[in-house]
């Protein structure tokens, strides 16, 4: 029986297979001569992704493949697009130049960029940070850390699963670690909208983290950093790093701490809350964000920083108005906002540039950015310090000046030092004693030449020769053909053309030889000295670290200035009661929309926990009452985050959480309907109210029938009523049979979003008035939204029909409860004042427009008052 062939595999693709084997989860980056190719699926991937034309390797033979490709130069170009896609790309080098080996060349992977590991400034958006996070699924919480590798940001944070998932929120990852085995328990409980890589169970374990964090720290405890009580945080920066050396990022320098996520600190908002008040980011499409109305920073670091500021407004009263006296301080002098903002512009990205120093993938040019942007920081400093704020002396006194830093760049580099360093000029004149020789002999060739020239012109006698030179054949003396026979003896014939030819001569030999030997020792000494001064200015990570901080806060706080100015904002007082209070209140987003001329509605809105503690807001569709809900906890949030307020005035008890019920959408994938996503939320916030909550409900009950939502709604405001913590609460809703809430309890008032009936329509008036509304104007908002006559006509008919219907229903009910009560009244003694006064109470009772929730009232309080008299008794 014959043997079975084998498909015999080329030296190149065998190599190419054993690497992918290693990697088999990224797409690899296979460096071959000028150009990185990828094989098989990764082709067929590749060429989708980028565009580009798919062919085949070994076309027609066993060892067929797909083969993708684009020249080595274009990575730069390429790559963002496929980690974009969320691509693990693995980049695969040559190792060692080909002209050195008579076998195939040594390759190697050098780099593993993934969606959150990424140093390329194509990949990376300059005003969001790109965070790789890891999950630990723990006993009792779950562990959490981020790190965006690009900035040195190492973030840590343990808690519930609700807690996790606000933070995933706020920090939107770019890709997330998770243990393989809990694979299903993150998709349960966070969704899919994550890049996910699985790791193995065994990196995430304690002592195995404590010991990488360590060892990377070079500590021997992790006290100083304040996390070494949180236990599961740990395990899952533990992972962080395990990855980072799995995606061959050794030199982490710039990862010089890690910071506990306090959550005491900062204003609780759960998800739903980030979602529903569209703080910076929305699913409606060309939907103007909060963060779009108010980020007026210049710097990249000002841009990150303020996005993490609205995710985690402040509950430290101090450190809330040391911000406002800055916003402040800026407002009244101008020229001294201005100032330090024209340097800011001057400012590049030093988070990211001192993180490329660490990683030794910065630039010539990208050096002197960082030393333009470090003298940009002298005059901040000085204007700070000299400033009559004593927030903005303390910024100005830790700022750096970093002078042997910048002294050391502008000595060693030239003035206009290029992006690539192989195109030279990279080192400044005089730095450099040997550097300086080489290049007068490279670069004043010219005088040696035309001196040569002369000298042979003059001893040959032959007038018309030329020296000149090509990549073929280098050096060169042209002579034409009718001078030929005057050519000496010792020159070398190199070259023959129609009309002349060339020679070489020993001394232009010579010449040659210096010439390209200096040109290669110039590139030589070019990179050593550039290695040497990133390896020196490794030192400074820390203060260029702390520099960029400080920056990004003026820069934030120099931003609330100039939108306070321009958009008419007050400084809003900020205390330890229990009290909101606002005067002309503006919703910051809708009124930047308003068309031109048109001024916004403003509104006054007060809470206490003593004696308007839930304020029932009702109003026809459209009236506004979402806005109302909305711009109060968009104030809220701006004041604790350190910003002026859309407002005459406001007085804000420091508020510790900020919940918000507003709309609602189907989660059709999870199975869960409008009703039941709305009873989720709810039910999130009933669990975890404080008593310095604030609380914002927006038509609840609105998803089931009518009775069953009026139901809940009432309920759910009477369980926040009677909530020993009495949070502030605004609720808005359709039902104005809610309105009678007021009546029996004390805490709860009814407020309306004013209307102007008039003839054939209404008029939104968009104030918000004390006392409820009886009407929802739904049939005129339909008429509003353009629906046909005939729908509106016969809507009109039905509603009335219903309406008669329905009195006629409720009275008959009512009717029947009252002659129940009467019967069950002549068994007591009638001349009881107490039945007398409850016989006057049934007397009066208009049974033709009482509601079921008004007849229901009702008996409740005739039920008080027979109870009272039981007691009184006993």
């Amino acid at each position: 029986m014959a043997a079975k062939k084998t498909k015999e595999t080329t030296p190149l693709m065998k190599q190419y297979n054993a690497i992918k084997d290693k990697y088999p989860d990224a797409l690899l980056l296979f460096r071959v001569g000028d150009f990185y190719e990828t094989f098989g699926e990764d082709a067929v991937r590749t060429a989708r992704i980028l565009n580009i034309v798919l062919t085949k390797r070994g076309n027609g033979s066993e060892v067929e493949t797909a083969l993708a490709g684009f020249p080595h130069h274009a990575l730069n170009t390429y790559l963002p697009k496929l980690v974009k896609a969320g691509l693990r790309v693995a980049i695969c080098d040559q190792l060692e130049d080909p002209k050195m080996t008579k076998t195939i060349v040594k390759r190697g992977v050098t780099e593993l960029v993934t969606p959150g590991v990424s140093m390329n400034d194509e990949v990376l958006n300059s005003t969001s940070n790109n965070f790789l996070c890891a999950i630990h699924f723990g006993k009792k919480n779950l562990g959490v850390s981020f790190l965006d590798v690009s900035t040195g940001e190492f973030l840590t944070a343990q808690g519930s699963s609700e807690y996790i998932d606000k933070l995933l929120q706020n920090f939107s990852p770019s890709e997330v670690l998770i243990q393989k085995n809990f694979k299903k328990d993150f998709s349960k409980t966070f969704g899919d909208a994550f890049h996910c890589f699985y790791l193995e169970d065994w990196i995430f374990k304690l002592d195995y983290a404590y010991e990488s964090l360590n060892a990377h720290f070079n500590t021997k405890s992790l006290k100083g950093f304040g996390v070494d009580h949180l236990a599961e945080g740990i395990i899952s920066s533990g992972a962080i790093l395990y990855y980072l050396g799995e995606t061959q990022h050794h030199r982490l320098q710039h990862i010089a701490s890690i910071n506990r996520i306090a959550e005491e600190e900062y204003v609780w908002m759960d998800r739903f809350t980030i979602r529903n008040l569209e703080l910076y980011q929305s699913n409606a499409q060309n939907a103007v964000t909060l963060l779009d109305v108010i980020d007026q920073t210049i710097s990249p670091m000002g841009g990150r920083m303020l996005k993490r500021w609205l995710a985690l407004p402040l509950k430290n009263a101090e450190k809330i108005r040391n911000r406002h006296k800055v916003v402040g301080h800026f407002i009244e002098n101008r020229p001294e906002l201005d100032k330090i903002q024209q340097q800011i512009k001057k400012i590049s990205d030093l988070e990211r540039l001192i993180s490329k120093v660490a990683t030794g993938k910065i630039c010539p040019r990208e050096v002197l950015h960082l030393n333009n942007s470090l003298e940009a920081i002298v005059p901040i400093k000085s204007l700070a310090m000299d400033s009559s704020e004593e927030a903005l002396k303390v910024i100005g006194d830790k700022l750096q000046n970093c002078e042997v830093l910048r002294i050391k760049i502008k000595e060693t580099l030239h003035e206009d030092a290029p992006v690539n360093i192989l195109k030279g000029n990279t080192i400044a004149k005089g730095f450099h004693p040997e550097l300086d020789e080489l290049r007068a002999l490279a670069f004043s060739g010219k005088e040696y030449l035309d001196g040569m020239l002369q000298r042979e012109t003059k001893a040959t006698g032959i007038s018309s020769l030329k020296i000149g030179s090509n990549n073929v054949y280098g050096y060169y003396i042209e002579v034409r053909n009718s001078h030929k026979d005057k050519v000496p003896e010792a020159w070398i014939r190199k070259q023959t053309l129609v009309n002349a030819e060339r020679y070489i001569t020993e001394e232009l030999k010579e010449y040659e030889g210096k010439i390209l030997g200096a040109e290669e020792k110039i590139q030589q000494l070019e990179q050593a000295i550039f290695g040497k001064l990133v390896d020196w200015l490794g030192d400074y990570i820390q203060p260029v670290q702390q520099n960029a901080r400080l920056v990004a806060q003026l820069d934030c706080l120099c931003s609330f200035a100039c939108h306070a100015i321009s958009e008419n904002y007050t400084e809003p007082v900020i205390d330890d009661s229990l009290e909101l209070e606002i005067k002309d209140g503006r919703h910051p987003v809708i009124e930047k929309q308003l068309p031109m001329g048109e001024s916004y509605v403003t509104n006054d809105l007060f809470l206490d926990r003593e004696t308007q503690q839930i304020i029932m807001i009702t109003g026809p569709n459209m009236s506004g009452k979402s806005a109302i809900l909305r711009q109060t906890a968009l104030i809220v949030l701006l004041a604790q985050m350190g910003s002026f307020v859309p407002a005459k005035s406001a007085r804000i008890g420091l508020i510790d959480k900020i919940f918000t019920r507003v709309g609602a959408s189907d989660n059709i994938s999870m199975g869960e309907s409008t009703f039941m996503v709305e009873m989720n939320e709810t039910a999130s916030i009933l669990n975890n109210i404080s008593n310095r909550s604030l609380v914002l409900l927006d038509e609840i009950g609105r998803g089931t029938s009518t009775y069953d939502g009026i139901s809940i709604a009432w309920a759910i405001t009477e369980y926040l009523h009677e909530h020993p913590a009495r949070p502030k609460t605004l609720f808005a809703t359709h039902y104005h049979e809610l309105n009678d809430m007021g009546e029996t309890f004390k805490r709860i008032k009814n407020y309306n979003v004013s209307v102007k009936e008039l003839k054939d329509t209404v008029l939104f008036l968009r104030k918000l008035v004390a006392g409820g509304s009886e009407h929802s104007f739904g049939i005129h908002v339909a008429k509003m939204a353009g629906m046909p006559q005939q729908v509106i006509s016969r809507a009109n008919k039905i509603l009335k029909k219903l309406e008669k219907s329905h009195q006629i229903e409720n009275s008959g009910e009512i009717l029947r409860n009252s002659a129940e009560r009467d019967m069950q009244l002549s068994f007591f003694n009638l001349d009881d004042p107490l039945l007398q006064e409850l016989k006057e109470e049934l007397l009066h009772i208009d049974i033709d427009t009482l509601t079921p929730v008004e007849a229901l009232m009702k008996l409740n309080e005739i039920k008080r008052m027979l109870s009272s008299k039981q007691k009184a008794k006993v």
